[in-house]
């Protein structure tokens, strides 16, 4: 998947030097490129964005992506520099909160004082307070993936995702990650380190997330029978895109890991 998505981005590049691509002009959309080049949009998204942050395109909003005339380039390092401080200005005021339902340790909804930016009127928000997660991606020697086939009846859907879940009181989340996989699958990982961390729905929901990264297991047998039942499988690198574009993962975080590992590569250790 590296290989490919580097020759992707050299092969844009040059079209964009070569004034393939005018200084002004639009690119092709994601769907024209995907079907030029032969690859998946992931893959399409991920070089856009590459090149978005070296400053040789820049998206409009609703339009696509352009290429920078002569007097408007963007230069890489002012893309680059992304964090903006905390204005006061834009920060939302809070003046106590209260719970209204709880149910440890699955959820809390919460009614909280708030004052939006601007000096607009104070309201109660809800806020949906969830308990930390913990999420594992496990990798072999040859860069495949452990995941877990499963329904999730919430949003009534089937698909692939990472194991995980819940870290309990008092429970350090690189323990309880580990732990999930084990449970989970049947396999044991060896020593696991964070990879990121991450919020889903920030705007109403507090659900903290940590996605760490191992690589090889031994393997311990079948996993625990629960009302989580999934099956079980090694997913290869390659095919990664694919479970992308079609749809095939169910959850932010496994929907995140994978990314990461595309945007990144897979961390040696």
């Amino acid at each position: 998947m590296g290989d490919v998505t580097s020759n992707i981005e050299r092969l844009l590049r040059e079209r964009i030097e070569s004034g393939e691509y005018a200084p002004g002009s639009q690119l092709p959309s994601e769907r024209t490129l995907s079907a030029d080049l032969g690859v998946g949009r992931t893959t399409v998204r991920l070089v856009l964005g590459k090149l978005t942050a070296a400053g040789l395109i820049e998206p409009q909003h609703g339009r696509g992506y352009f290429v920078p005339s002569g007097s408007e380039k963007v230069d890489a390092s002012q893309v680059l520099n992304l964090d903006r401080g905390k204005p006061d200005a834009l920060r939302w005021q809070t003046f106590g909160e209260r719970t209204i339902y709880e149910k440890r340790p699955w959820v809390r909804l919460n009614l909280v004082d708030v004052r939006p930016p601007g000096g607009g009127e104070r309201f109660e928000h809800h806020v949906v307070r969830l308990f930390p997660a913990a999420i594992g991606i496990v990798a072999d020697d040859s860069d495949r993936v452990l995941m877990i086939w499963r329904h999730r009846f919430v949003s009534d859907q089937w698909g692939w995702e990472f194991p995980g879940g819940i870290v309990d009181d008092g429970e350090d989340p690189k323990s309880a990650v580990a732990r999930e996989v084990e449970e989970e699958t049947g396999w044991r990982p060896n020593e696991m380190r964070s990879l990121i961390t991450y919020q889903p729905m920030s705007g109403m929901i507090d659900s903290p997330h940590s996605i760490y990264f191992g690589r090889g297991a031994v393997y311990l047998g079948e996993p625990e029978v629960s009302d989580e039942a999934a099956e079980v499988e090694w997913i290869p690198r390659s095919r990664i895109p694919e479970l992308l574009d079609k749809n095939l993962i169910v959850g932010s975080g496994s929907t995140i890991g994978l990314l990461h590992l595309l945007a990144f590569g897979f961390p040696q250790y």
